[in-house]
């Protein structure tokens, strides 16, 4: 069992003000869409709730309810494998406990043999945690694989991405891809938003290798570009059409200050 890492950090650690918070975020706007029935994958930031909710919230109230997900993460911290996926056992949130998927892990490590077993890469990291509560509001009962990321070659997060997306096809059930993702970090707001303009650019192309590339050349640090290629590699070799930003923020939206600022895009691929 993964017990918690952040609640009470980055979230609330009591049950009934989690669920206000992210039924709060949940909750429907005037301005929203229809539910993206087709969606195949989507990115969400993974701050604390007060500066991102409401971005993470904006996405996950327009996707439909799955019973299985895959959820790709940055590995902040680089313990353990640079690929880590945990394929058995339970996570733990305030809002109560989550199996793994090991039918679904078990066939993406057979396409993708550098994704390793590895509970410690997971121990303390934050960016897959922060993305169960939404999942269980959103779903209810569900199972997903968990994978951290801590390589930056396009290769091998493309080869990842094939994987993940082979593994759903074989499932009778639909299968939702969650990139989570913060945008660029520590510089002033009208920096930040300009970088990171130019990095949605090319998610909403589709483009993993142009996004890749925009990453390196303008110093963006979106620390989670790289579950974001592999979620664009598959959701092409799925068949994807289209992307849509849903909403893009900053920390000085909520936090005040706009000398040194964090970005967050939420995006939905269909």
């Amino acid at each position: 069992m993964r017990s918690p890492a952040v609640a009470g950090r980055f979230y609330p650690h009591k049950r009934e003000a989690l669920l206000r918070e992210v039924d709060q975020y949940l909750e429907p706007e005037s301005g929203d869409g229809a539910v993206f029935e087709s969606a195949i994958g989507c990115v969400v930031p993974h701050a604390g709730y007060m500066y991102s909710g409401h971005v993470a919230g904006a996405v996950y109230r327009l996707l439909p309810p799955r019973t299985r997900y895959v959820v790709l993460g940055p590995n902040h911290w680089a313990r353990g494998a640079p690929l880590a996926v945990m394929s058995q056992g339970i996570w733990i949130t305030p809002l109560g406990q989550v199996e793994l998927d090991g039918e679904l892990a078990g066939h993406i490590r057979e396409k993708c043999p550098m994704l390793a077993e590895d509970a410690q890469a997971h121990a303390g990291e934050h960016s897959l945690e922060v993305q169960v509560p939404f999942l269980q509001r959103l779903s209810g009962v569900l199972t997903f694989v968990p994978i951290a990321i801590a390589i930056a070659d396009y290769a091998l997060l493309e080869q990842l991405g094939w994987a993940v997306a082979e593994a759903i096809l074989r499932s009778t059930n639909p299968i939702l891809i969650v990139a989570s993702s913060d945008m660029n970090h520590y510089e002033p707001d009208n920096v930040t938003r300009e970088k990171d303009e130019k990095a949605i650019e090319k998610i909403l192309q589709l483009d993993p290798v142009g996004l890749l590339e925009v990453i390196r050349d303008e110093d963006i640090s979106m620390c989670g570009y790289a579950p974001t290629i592999a979620m664009l590699a598959a959701a092409k070799k799925l068949g994807a059409r289209g992307a849509r930003l849903i909403r893009h923020a900053t920390s000085a939206d909520t936090g005040g200050d706009t000398d040194s600022v964090v970005g967050y895009a939420g995006i939905i691929v269909f």
